[in-house]
């Protein structure tokens, strides 16, 4: 053994350096895996120093490659596989964990990860990848947070014919079976870790509201594909209203792909409408909700029950002027409606062309849009595509990192719309909170919260959120504001605000060593 003894920022410097030789983003990805599970504490310093340039690693987009190769680059297990084969003992499979107290679970079915569909167990480096920003976002403790994946197989050819697939290789197991396991599994956390909030992620759209509805008031627990991406949203579009100077109501909002990321962030406008006196009528009004079958109206056979109160009314599309009778296409609807807000989460690269963006640009100064979908070749169009088809007026969000541009003189900056702005202080805010559940006003005030941190300065340069590099004090900024709310609800506890900023700020673990004594 050689006798030197390294501080923890020369273990950090040798890190990065061996980091940034790795000869392209899926090494990195496999770097740091390798790195996390050798040192928890030297891979979280690490991260939470460089957040802007690890985070892209760490989760989207290059989490999304990673997950297509799982099977091939998994060099240990980390967290817990439930399947059919092992629930009758989740019991025991809970008993054998050896964290000292879990308060976080992010599970994932593998059903739907990113924009890349079913991915069956190798999925689970989504859970994996959101606990890495819940610490170093959020401040939780890495012993405290567990990745589970329910593996119930997979419908995907390519994994059920791949010899090196090391999940459940049966048909993706439906109704009944399946909510029993889900069912179980919820009983299992609650017998095993009462405290702990229970984080929905990457499940399939029918399952995800179901799940959703079906837990939320029996248990701490919340969807952040629907309610996480509806509220980064949401902070984006206050942001953009106020750089506008215009309310909820003064804009006509056209959302395209009605997902569980499209619903959840209609769902959103719809209370933001709503809070400016709107009644659901009026609100209706406002929003056209695109999906495959084109514009969501009320008399659609395959319209579903989440999708209901953003269906357009028949009369209001009756009269209008349509390139093939009997559909309503997304430039049907921009040519018609005239949308002022353009919010894209379809996986689809490219689908807001030249021509769509130069139509909406024609309806209002300031055109908001925001391309959401993951990995960035999933993007609906690039910053620089808004920019330049509406000479640099376009207000953009993205889902994935996307670099400034200089147009005219001026830098633009896009905005990553990215929900590690909100789900760490949620989790935060509500396990300070101790709250019982996590309502749609917590979730309204972490919106407002990370609007409100965004100063004119940056405004100016078309940010609508703040940038990657206050994420930390952005979650604890989320993190009051839930636990207020929380309190005001009769949900949490009774603490003033002065003392709950302190106990957020002491909850927020920073990684150290610790020093060893012997005997």
């Amino acid at each position: 053994m050689r006798p030197a003894v390294l501080s923890l920022e020369s273990e950090v410097e040798r890190a990065y350096d061996a980091f940034r030789r790795k000869p392209d983003d899926l090494e990195k990805y496999i770097f740091l895996v390798a790195l996390q599970d050798r040192s928890e504490v030297v891979f979280y310093k690490l991260v939470t120093e460089h957040l802007k340039e690890m985070v892209p690693i760490v989760y989207t987009p290059t989490v999304g490659t990673a997950c297509l190769q799982m099977s091939s680059i998994q060099r240990r297990f980390r967290g817990v596989y439930i399947t059919p084969e092992n629930i009758d003992h989740i019991d025991q499979v809970f008993r054998n964990i050896t964290l000292p107290d879990v308060r976080l679970i992010v599970v994932t079915d593998g059903e739907r990860i990113l924009g890349l569909g079913d991915l069956g167990s190798d999925g689970m480096g989504i859970p994996v990848g959101k606990v890495s920003l819940y610490v170093a976002a959020g401040g939780l403790h890495p012993h405290v947070c567990l990745p589970v994946c329910l593996d119930v197989g997979t419908n995907n050819p390519r994994l059920l014919d791949d010899p090196a697939y090391l999940g459940y290789r049966h048909a993706r197991l439906r109704g009944e079976p399946y909510e029993k396991l889900v069912e179980a599994f919820v009983m299992a956390v609650k017998r095993h870790f009462p405290e702990a909030l229970l984080q929905w992620e990457d499940f399939g759209k029918g399952t995800a509201f179901k799940n959703l509805d079906r837990y939320r008031d029996r248990i701490l627990s919340f969807n952040d594909d629907i309610q996480g991406t509806g509220s980064t949203a949401l902070a984006a579009l206050m942001t953009a209203m106020r750089i506008k100077g215009h309310r909820f109501q003064d804009e006509r909002y056209l959302i395209v792909g009605m997902g569980q990321a499209g619903t959840g962030i209609a769902q959103n406008i719809l209370a933001a409408l709503a809070e400016e006196g709107l009644t659901p009528e009026e609100a209706r009004a406002r929003i056209f909700a695109v999906d495959m079958q084109g514009l969501l109206v009320e008399d659609d056979p395959a319209l579903e029950e989440p999708q209901r109160p953003m269906a357009q009314r028949r009369p209001a599309v009756s009269g209008w002027s349509l390139d093939s009778a009997g559909t309503i296409s997304m430039m049907d609807v921009i040519r018609n409606a005239k949308p002022t807000v353009l919010i894209g989460v379809t996986a689809q690269t490219g689908l807001f062309s030249e021509a769509v963006l130069q139509e909406v640009a024609k309806t209002t100064e300031r055109p908001i849009v925001f391309a959401l979908s993951n990995p960035t070749s999933k993007c609906e169009a690039t910053p620089e595509q808004v920019w330049t088809a509406t000479d640099g007026r376009g207000l953009v969000a993205t889902g994935s990192p996307f670099p400034s541009m200089e147009w005219k003189g001026r830098t633009l900056r896009p905005s990553q719309c990215n929900n590690m702005y909100i789900f760490p202080g949620v989790g935060l805010g509500a396990l300070v909170a101790k709250a019982s559940k996590v309502t749609d006003s917590m979730l309204m005030a972490a919106s407002r919260a990370i609007s409100a941190m965004v100063t004119p300065e940056q405004e100016a340069l078309g940010l609508l959120l703040p940038p990657m590099e206050d994420i930390r004090r952005a979650s604890a900024v989320v993190a009051v504001a839930v636990a207020r709310q929380a309190r005001e609800e009769g949900l949490g506890r009774r603490l003033d605000d002065d003392h709950l900023a302190q106990a957020v700020a002491q909850a927020q673990w920073e990684p150290h060593f610790t020093p060893f004594r012997a005997g």
